[in-house]
């Protein structure tokens, strides 16, 4: 039997192989356990799902067994967003939240995401608590479950529908005022997710014309991972792209934690991108001030702006609790992750990318130009940065050998001095140009993560050339 293990965003697994009702049972009575260790019990815990096979089904079984444990929860109505979950925890002053995702994963996938009462992803000390308990319990039966019928009427079981709450904290972040009276047109994509019904109403509410496809349920996700990478959203760029009035495409993923933009062309802006035009709009637009974050493998573009501006940039493992724990202890304005992934002060510990699809709206609203001509302005005040990362597949061999390589870092790479070594997570290696190359491997599969930063396109191609030549060689 395979063991309980949480990754960088909760545990997530393939439906019906480790991913199983009786598994999820387990892990929810883990769940129960430590907050009646932690003495917090009795506040209740907010369950939710996204709109994959069996979301609603895992969920109802959840609060059953929750029941049957002494704790109450508030279950959501329909499929919702991880960010309003977020929310809705630190709204009620919950124990914490019971989220069934697997975000971006394929369709074959679920999740469970334990949030706790301070609303960000469970930092490692709480996922370990939580694997520990549910691996001793495996394969018995360890939880009480309570009938559904006596739960409701008990009111140990209370269903809620998140979402008016959630939209009025987003109409005091976001100046939608401004977003209506630019007389925009955007198109808007949730990919089958739980954004249906949110990032389309907030933009119709404001009076922007939208246009809005892949908005109902399909648990196969049109036969795509549900995540707004470029691969996966043909059908979107060609729909911009044949509308020359569409001024902007926002996409978030399956749970609406991760954003893809679109410019007017059609073009795709990589996140890296969208990070640093937000955090150099907050400053000079908006006059925030505060820190900034980002992970270790986030663009250095960020600092850049950071430097322009006189502000401080914290440097982070991958993973966006570390980052939610900045926001919930009010030290940063905004902080994000090349994976999508962002936040701003004042809002949820946790990514949101409703949020940041509607401040991009905003940004190009009040600025009046494109994505690409507001970079390219960027880049006229701060330098040229470009960004990528590639996956490469590993053999138990070649893996051995990357790890021994890494292990005892050379003085140069590719003709380049390694003048700083960041090994907060993975192995980064800054040379004297500025430029960089970060080694990760996956804990999830037989690849090695590699990223790569240079001040041109040219200088980013032949760094990853040296960093792919490292791997293989």
């Amino acid at each position: 039997m395979a063991r309980i293990s949480f990754g960088t965003s909760g545990w997530r697994g393939i439906l019906c192989e480790d991913f199983t009702m009786d598994n999820v049972r387990v892990v929810t009575q883990a769940i129960a356990d430590h907050l009646r260790a932690a003495g917090l019990h009795e506040k209740g815990v907010v369950v939710g799902y996204d709109a994959r096979f069996m979301g609603r089904s895992f969920a109802r079984e959840t609060v059953r067994v929750l029941a049957g444990a002494g704790i109450r929860s508030f279950l959501c109505e329909r499929d919702t967003p991880t960010p309003v979950i977020a929310f809705e925890i630190l709204r009620r002053q919950a124990a914490g939240g019971i989220n069934f995702t697997a975000s971006h994963n394929p369709s074959d996938y679920n999740g469970l995401k334990f949030s706790p009462a301070w609303g960000g992803p469970a930092l490692p000390e709480t996922t370990r608590d939580i694997e520990e308990r549910a691996n001793v319990m495996l394969g018995e039966i360890c939880f009480k479950e309570m009938r559904m019928d006596r739960a409701y009427e008990s009111g140990m079981v209370v269903d809620i529908d998140p979402r008016p709450a959630y939209f009025e904290a987003l109409r005091r972040i976001v100046d939608f005022r401004a977003i209506g009276a630019a007389g925009l047109k955007i198109a808007v994509n949730p990919l089958y997710g739980t954004a249906r019904g949110y990032l389309d109403a907030l933009l119709q509410e404001a009076g922007v014309e939208t246009v809005v496809i892949n908005d109902h349920p399909d648990p196969y996700f049109g036969g795509f991972p549900p995540e707004p990478a470029e691969s996966n959203i043909g059908d979107f760029i060609s729909l911009v792209q044949g509308d020359p009035r569409i001024r902007l495409g926002l996409a978030t993923d399956g749970d609406a934690d991760r954003y893809g933009i679109l410019d007017a062309d059609g073009s795709f802006i990589e996140p890296n991108y969208i990070l640093a035009l937000l955090t150099d709009y907050f400053v000079r637009r908006r006059g925030e001030k505060g820190a900034v974050a980002r992970s270790v493998a986030t663009s250095h573009l960020i600092d850049a702006i950071a430097r322009h501006h006189g502000l401080e940039v914290l440097e982070t493992p991958v993973g966006f609790k570390f980052i939610g724990e900045f926001i919930r202890d009010d030290r940063i304005m905004i902080g994000g992750e090349e994976s999508a992934g962002l936040t701003v002060r004042g809002h949820v510990p946790d990514k949101d990318g409703i949020l940041a699809c509607l401040l991009v709206a905003e940004m190009v609203a009040v600025e009046g130009r494109t994505l690409r001509e507001l970079l390219a302005d960027l880049y006229g005040r701060v330098g040229e940065v470009h960004t990528r990362r590639i996956n490469i597949r590993l053999s138990s061999e070649l893996g051995e050998a990357v790890a021994a390589k890494l292990s005892n870092p050379p003085s140069e790479i590719g003709g380049r001095r390694i003048e700083k070594i960041v090994t907060i997570d993975g192995s980064k290696y800054i040379f004297a140009d500025g430029s960089w190359m970060l080694f990760r491997k996956s804990g999830t599969e037989p690849v090695v993560r590699v990223y790569g930063e240079a001040a041109s396109s040219a200088e980013l191609d032949r760094l990853m050339e040296a960093a792919s030549a490292f791997v293989s060689g």
